[in-house]
């Protein structure tokens, strides 16, 4: 499996375990928010929009609580919030990539930072650790009653980087510039994909042992925790011992 595919099977797996917690639904509530206050309630001229509620319905989010986020979006007197990101090193030289959507940076900075300092953990500088992530356009299917040559080489044309197929998903990823063209192909062969976004997939990966790898995991835990992170992106390597564990 290709490390890209491998990054998004890990991602959705420890997702499930989030939407049990709601986690995921208030962060696609964030996203519609967002998505609304920067470019209107309407889907059809809100690229972002769209695919924020696509993400909901693969989540099986109700549909009065997508059009509640779209109205608090529209509310110009609603909370504006404010994305940001964080660079940093966990324990043992692992390096962790955060995105927040926040009203206030303050908290959240102070928030990130302590985390970071309670596990041994250092807070960087901006820029300091993208270069160690390349930026993906991550898409997860269903495979259902999909026709598999036949879906192969319509999304080829769509800018397909690399497509696999583990426990009956299809992980699409494609580069960051092709993360449209591909949403739009999509729909076109009207195909919903459980989820659609923007990741930031490791280069190159670090191999700890298992006690090592559970803290620094216990960290990564805590941040995904915070109501002000959206996404959390670290290079730790994740081996079948500690999939068993998550």
């Amino acid at each position: 499996m290709s490390g890209h595919s491998k990054w998004s099977t890990i991602k959705r797996k420890k997702g499930a375990a989030d939407a049990k917690r709601s986690k995921i639904f208030s962060k696609i509530i964030k996203e519609i928010t967002v998505a609304v206050k920067e470019s209107g309630p309407e889907p059809d001229g809100n690229p972002r929009l769209r695919t924020a509620i696509a993400n909901a319905k693969g989540a099986s989010m109700p549909k009065d609580t997508v059009q509640r986020a779209i109205n608090k979006g529209s509310d110009k007197d609603s909370v504006n919030f404010i994305e940001s990101t964080y660079e940093g090193y966990a324990p043992h030289g692992i390096a962790v990539f955060i995105e927040t959507t926040t009203d206030n940076l303050q908290r959240t900075v102070s928030n990130i930072r302590a985390l970071f300092n309670k596990y041994n953990g250092s807070l960087g500088t901006k820029g300091s650790l993208s270069f160690l992530f390349d930026r993906k356009g991550i898409f997860i299917l269903p495979k259902g009653d999909i026709d598999q040559d036949e879906f192969e080489m319509e999304i080829i044309d769509g800018g397909a980087e690399d497509i696999s197929l583990e426990d009956e998903y299809f992980t699409v990823t494609t580069a960051m510039e092709d993360f449209g063209i591909m949403m739009k192909k999509l729909e076109e062969i009207n195909v919903q994909p459980e989820s659609a976004e923007l990741q930031r997939i490791p280069k190159e990966y670090i191999t700890l042992d298992k006690g090592s790898a559970m803290k620094v995991l216990k960290l990564i835990d805590l941040f995904e925790e915070d109501e002000d992170i959206q996404n959390v992106f670290h290079n730790l390597e994740i081996t079948d011992e500690l999939m068993a564990e998550l």
